[in-house]
């Protein structure tokens, strides 16, 4: 196994000689447009390192990989349309530089895609990976209702918001890994086992991503610092928050939440939501629950039939994901 570098070059090389140019322009331009913002494509690049980790060449899981790309996209560019972003990685949403009617299509369109991808493997493996794509596309969906439900919804338990981003983020992860493994031909057993290490590690992921949204240092995470606490996101922080809290705390927290009759400046909100989820513990456990599911996910993966070297490989790529190392 080689460096996460190369892995990351091999894979965006791939996707370069895969761009597609042809009418109507209106359709596959944004395609293009939204592939081309970069990011560090860890969900295609841990379909080639479950492959290699395996025993096969990261070459035969490259369209897997494109394929895990391809619909992570697709759903971004509906996320974006969703929460009326107008960015995505500082560069205008697909809606905003073209139209509403544009990204939705285009993203539909992108779906189909990623299905295509599967084609170049030959039955029974094609089945295989298409019911495990099928599987996760629907489960992404649930997960991304289940966020506009909560919402709205008065009473959403810390177990709720788990299973949502379970849904809404982590399968995606685990499908990525679990790809790669049948593309070696791996033991089902392996594929499921290493499917569940990308689960639990998207979950630390997803969590610890909520708490840097409120802690983390701007010029790391690369995002403004309280985002979600502006726009009223109900994160691991505030369940936790509401669930460790004395009353007068939850309900300070719950009226924070509401749309305030008078103005607050977005600065007095931030910190004083922040003061709550300190003083009720609720930062302090929503980090342990980061460095939970982490070790949770590393003693699973002890126990798959996998070179040490490997083990290795996907230990540090963890740990590396999340320091945010890369």
């Amino acid at each position: 196994m080689t460096s996460l570098t190369a892995y990351q070059l091999l894979f965006t090389s791939y996707l370069e000689r895969h761009a597609i140019s042809k009418e109507p322009k209106g359709l596959y331009d944004p395609i293009q447009y939204l592939l081309s913002l970069g990011g560090k494509r860890l969900r295609p690049v841990l379909t080639l390192l479950a492959a290699e980790a395996y025993g096969a060449k990261a070459e035969e899981a490259l369209p897997a990989a494109l394929a895990i790309e391809v619909f992570h996209n697709f759903t971004l560019m509906h996320d974006d349309i969703m929460d009326a972003a107008p960015l995505r990685r500082g560069k205008p949403t697909v809606h905003h530089q073209w139209n509403v009617n544009t990204a939705i299509l285009s993203g539909d369109a992108m779906l189909i895609q990623s299905y295509q991808l599967l084609e170049q493997y030959p039955d029974p493996l094609y089945g295989i990976l298409t019911r495990l794509f099928s599987t996760t596309a629907i489960a992404v969906c649930e997960g991304q209702q289940h966020d506009m439900d909560f919402e709205t919804r008065t009473e959403v338990t810390l177990d709720n918001y788990i299973e949502m981003i379970k849904l809404k983020t982590a399968v995606l992860l685990g499908a990525a890994l679990q790809m790669g493994v049948h593309i070696a031909n791996a033991e089902v057993e392996q594929a499921t086992g290493l499917y569940e290490f990308g689960v639990l590690l998207g979950l630390a992921f997803q969590i610890q991503d909520d708490y840097l949204d409120a802690f983390g240092d701007p010029k790391v995470v690369g995002k403004q610092v309280g985002g979600d606490i502006i726009e009223n996101k109900k994160t691991i922080l505030f369940h936790l928050a509401i669930q460790k809290g004395t009353a007068e705390e939850q309900h300070t927290l719950r009226q924070w939440f509401l749309p305030l009759k008078e103005m607050v400046s977005e600065d007095e909100k931030i910190k004083a939501v922040k003061a709550i989820f300190t003083q009720t513990g609720a930062s302090s456990s929503t980090l342990q629950l980061v460095e939970e599911y982490t070790q949770k996910a590393f003693r699973l993966l002890d126990t798959l039939k996998m070179e040490e070297t490997g083990k290795r490989f996907f230990k540090d790529f963890g740990t590396n994901l999340m320091q945010r190392k890369f």
